[in-house]
């Protein structure tokens, strides 16, 4: 990240784009190749949009998402989020923006030797000392995904479908306006796979965040209203699709619509 302290940067001008990606290039050396991950992607999302982003295995998925929540950094392009130019912050204001977003992974990457509720307090760590309203809230998180706050429990002891409500629960902890799920239902049975994939779609609904999901799973694409799809780098098509009755979801996942 860049070390500069201006914390803003101009966005480009575009009407109602809540998240702008402009010729974003990121490559990688593989022995004597150069692999280019992620090779001149632009796309405009708006606020509160469900994106698919799909493609076989290598075609980027990973490496763009990773670069739209600050967890890498393009060779070149522009993303901007809200206004803010994500890769030009200073470091300590890019660490925020990382925390501001909720990420879900395939493989959960919990702390197995911590409850539930420690996990998914983990991400408020970076701003001080956890309070005890944050403890509440991690509770209710873990309360709405079914899942109990005993402190006993270990997360490595829960099975893998709770592993991810777990997860779920973390990414939300901070209240985000985009989530960020790589691949999370598939390290999952199809069965418990959209069970996952059912709460994250209630929870969208529900709080109205921004949610991008990369998956290979057409099944678990055709949940998004949007999909864009990925080969060599590069967005192949995009297709706007009729997802499921979010208030439908809301009743049979979480009990609330």
């Amino acid at each position: 990240m860049s070390s500069r302290g201006d914390e803003r940067a101009p966005a480009p001008s575009q009407a109602g784009a809540w998240l702008v990606l402009r010729d974003v290039r990121r490559a990688f050396r593989q022995g004597r190749s150069l692999i280019h991950a992620v090779d001149g992607v632009s796309l405009d999302i708006e606020a509160g949009e469900t994106i698919a982003v799909t493609g076989p295995s290598g075609a980027g998925k990973s490496t763009l998402l990773h670069l739209i929540g600050g967890l890498d950094m393009p060779d070149s392009g522009r993303i901007v989020v809200s206004g803010v130019d994500v890769h030009s912050l200073s470091r300590t204001a890019a660490a925020r923006y990382r925390r501001s977003v909720g990420f879900v992974f395939q493989y959960y990457r919990l702390l197995g030797h911590l409850s539930p509720v420690d996990n998914v307090l983990s991400p408020l760590l970076g701003d001080g000392r956890v309070r005890p309203a944050d403890v509440q809230w991690a509770g209710e998180l873990l309360d709405l995904v079914d899942l109990p706050t005993d402190g006993r429990v270990a997360a490595g002891d829960l099975s893998g479908g709770e592993q991810q409500r777990v997860a779920i629960a973390r990414a939300l902890v901070g209240r985000p306006k985009l989530v960020i799920a790589d691949e999370p239902t598939g390290a999952l049975d199809s069965r418990t796979g959209e069970d996952v994939l059912d709460l994250i779609a209630a929870l969208q609904a529900q709080w109205g965040f921004t949610l991008i999901m990369a998956t290979h799973d057409p099944s678990v694409a055709a949940q998004c209203a949007r999909q864009i799809r990925l080969l060599d780098g590069r967005v192949l098509t995009e297709t706007r699709v009729q997802s499921r009755d979010p208030d439908a979801l809301l009743r049979r996942v979480t009990g609330l619509g």
